[in-house]
């Protein structure tokens, strides 16, 4: 994840980036590169820097220092075409509740000026398996159902990058597996994917390559082929505790 890389090659190139908040550093100087389509996941404990990580690749706020490149467009100088570029997925779907499924990914399409809304919301619906609830109030869904629609938000202007800070929190057991399946569907569309997470199992099972943040530095970083839980679970906590 390390090094000065062709950015023509990736979709997310970080270099020594750190974000400070009043006398607090979150992020303290990361090195991250994600080659076209690959799929990396970053562990680490509350704290550790994942959330402030999601929040500047999808350009809410701005490093302190470093820079920072999506989908080969500087996040902090053209936000706008990052924002075009990255779709969002975390544990609050960002739904509105008392729209329906249809309506809610209809309305998140026109915000980003997608042609065929209603068509392209629809195929998407479909495509994750709830298009016998298309007409549903999204109040009336479990939080899994919730879950696979803000895909269909996330993806519904055909981002290249995709941003999963913590999906599966709030999952039972039946949503996560649909979930993971979900996530496999978008890896297999060659979509760039960074998620954090603390769920070991799937993080490994999806992910080309691994990689552990602590007190906002990535101190772990491999190929995810070979890698078991149990391995890596020991892995984790030599460097957690």
């Amino acid at each position: 994840m390390t090094g000065n890389p062709d950015n023509a090659e990736y979709d997310i190139v970080a270099l020594g980036v750190t974000k400070t908040f009043d006398s607090f550093d979150a992020l303290n100087g990361i090195d991250l590169n994600l080659r076209k389509g690959e799929f990396v996941t970053l562990f680490g404990p509350n704290g550790a820097g994942k959330t402030t990580l999601i929040k500047l690749l999808s350009t809410l706020t701005k490093p302190t220092t470093g820079s920072l490149t999506v989908a080969g467009y500087d996040a902090s100088k053209e936000a706008g075409k990052v924002r075009a570029s990255v779709g969002v997925i975390s544990h609050d779907p960002y739904l509105y509740e008392n729209l329906s499924a249809l309506e809610n990914i209809k309305f998140f399409g026109e915000m980003y000026g997608v042609p065929d809304t209603a068509m392209r919301a629809k195929e998407l619906i479909e495509l994750l398996g709830l298009g016998t609830r298309m007409h549903d109030l999204v109040r009336t869904f479990s939080r899994g159902m919730k879950q696979r629609l803000s895909v269909a938000r996330s993806i519904v202007h055909d981002p290249s990058v995709l941003l999963l800070d913590e999906p599966y929190t709030g999952l039972d057991q039946k949503g996560a597996r649909i979930f993971t399946d979900t996530l496999k569907w978008l890896k297999s569309h060659d979509r760039t994917i960074l998620m954090t997470t603390h769920n070991i199992d799937e993080g490994l099972q999806l992910s080309d390559r691994v990689g552990i943040i602590m007190s906002g530095k990535i101190v772990y970083e491999g190929s995810a082929s070979g890698l078991n839980n149990d391995s890596f679970k020991k892995l984790y906590i030599s460097h957690v505790e």
